[in-house]
């Protein structure tokens, strides 16, 4: 059974039964068990009281009326065998019995006897052990009656009670059911078991994380369309101006200018994959790990030293304190890469780029200073944005680099800021909190 409904009803419903079943066998049985010993009592209780000497003949006739409705059966002997009295005409019980309780089988039938030896008589009080079990088995029915009829009464009442508790569980089931294939807006979590809420949440969180990813997609192919309109243009420009060279240095600038097309728009292919890559790993939620930021500034160094060398600018780290943050050890050397390569990217030949990590009581800085112009402070804030490049249009890059940079700070918790730096240029500022 793969329903939660028809498993809970089965086993829930069979264990009413089974366990009605076995009360009303115990109680079936103890209620005979007790009729019995209530019917030998009467039996004995009936011998002492004949003690005394023979009933009034009103008293006999009270005993009886007939022997197909006469309970008991009264027989009083003398020592010599001489039957003095009985209640029942031709009764077939033996003569001698045994003094006390004892089963006699007689006229087809069986007997239950309780003698009793009083001076010079012996008194017999029989009864009919069917008749006996016909009073016994009803009163045991009426007895076990009333766990009969609950039992059907306790099924409906659970099945209601299962029934009812499970109702949010087929809300949510049909609002799944009937909801748009681009619907991912959270489902009502009101009114769900404990051990169903957890779920739903965590499919709630889900559809957040889906969602998320549907609008990275939605804005990367948009930024896309709109980002690589503009090289390819230009590409298509430079290859008719090559078509179009009459010599050989008109051919050499239109190559070189076609290279340098081709550069870029690898350099912004390259960085809005990256984008749309870190913006996924943010919607996905991937797991966090434990990542030296030290080594990952060792890392990010040696893969930009090569274009710092280049220009003969100063690359290295002024400061490396024993620093570990929770993220993804990946994105963060892309993180300090992009901060890297963007400052030697604007700093003069013959500058200056330092790199410092300091660990505080309550956060962990990241800072890239270089020695460059610096940015005028109307426009620290808009140079996170995508595809801005500080007013210089024409200025080498795509405009992406420090927007990678807020998108992987924003998956690690981080903030970014930009300040002036010691150097005389930019200092850009990833405040981590403390792991």
């Amino acid at each position: 059974m793969k329903s939660l409904r028809a498993r809970l009803l089965w086993f829930l419903l069979a264990a009413i039964v089974l366990a009605a079943g076995t009360q009303a066998f115990v109680t079936y049985r103890a209620v005979l068990e007790a009729a019995d010993d209530i019917f030998d009592q009467h039996m004995q209780q009936m011998a002492l009281s004949l003690r005394a000497g023979l009933p009034p003949s009103s008293t006999v006739g009270g005993l009886g009326g007939g022997e197909e409705n006469f309970e008991f059966i009264v027989q009083i002997w003398t020592l010599d065998g001489i039957r003095i009295f009985d209640s029942a005409a031709q009764s077939a019980l033996p003569q001698r019995a045994v003094l006390g309780f004892s089963n006699v089988k007689a006229r087809s039938t069986t007997y239950r006897v309780f003698s009793l030896a009083t001076g010079a008589l012996v008194i017999q009080v029989a009864q009919d052990m069917a008749a006996r079990r016909r009073m016994a088995g009803t009163l045991a029915l009426r007895t076990v009656g009333p766990i009969v009829l609950a039992a059907p009464l306790l099924m409906l009442v659970v099945w209601w009670v299962v029934s009812r508790s499970l109702a949010p569980v087929a809300r949510v089931r049909r609002q799944v059911a009937t909801r748009q294939a681009d619907d991912l807006s959270p489902l009502n979590e009101a009114d769900l078991p404990e051990e169903v809420r957890p779920l739903v949440h965590e499919l709630n969180l889900l559809f957040v994380r889906v969602r998320q990813a549907f609008e990275a997609q939605k804005h990367f192919v948009a930024d896309a369309a709109h980002e690589l309109r503009s090289p390819l243009a230009a590409l298509k420009l430079q290859v008719q101006g090559l078509r179009r060279a009459s010599d050989d240095a008109t051919r050499e600038l239109a190559v070189a200018r076609l290279a340098a097309g081709i550069d870029r728009a690898t350099r912004l292919v390259e960085q809005m994959l990256a984008l749309a890559r870190h913006e996924a790993s943010a919607a996905a939620g991937a797991r966090p790990e434990a990542v030296s930021l030290p080594e990952v500034a060792r890392l990010a160094i040696s893969d930009t030293v090569a274009a710092a060398q280049s220009r003969d600018i100063d690359i290295g780290i002024a400061r490396a304190d024993p620093a570990t943050v929770q993220g993804q050890p990946e994105a963060l050397r892309t993180l300090l890469r992009n901060l890297i390569d963007n400052a030697v990217k604007y700093t003069p030949p013959g500058g200056r780029v330092d790199v410092g990590i300091a660990a505080g009581a309550g956060a962990v800085e990241l800072s890239v200073d270089d020695s460059g112009p610096g940015l005028p402070e109307s426009e620290r804030e808009r140079v996170l944005d995508r595809f801005y490049r500080a007013g210089q249009p024409q200025a080498p890059g795509s405009g992406l680099g420090l927007s990678i940079v807020k998108s992987i700070a924003d998956l690690h918790g981080a903030a970014v800021s930009l300040e002036p730096s010691p150097l005389g240029g930019l200092r850009v500022l990833v405040r981590f909190p403390a792991a």
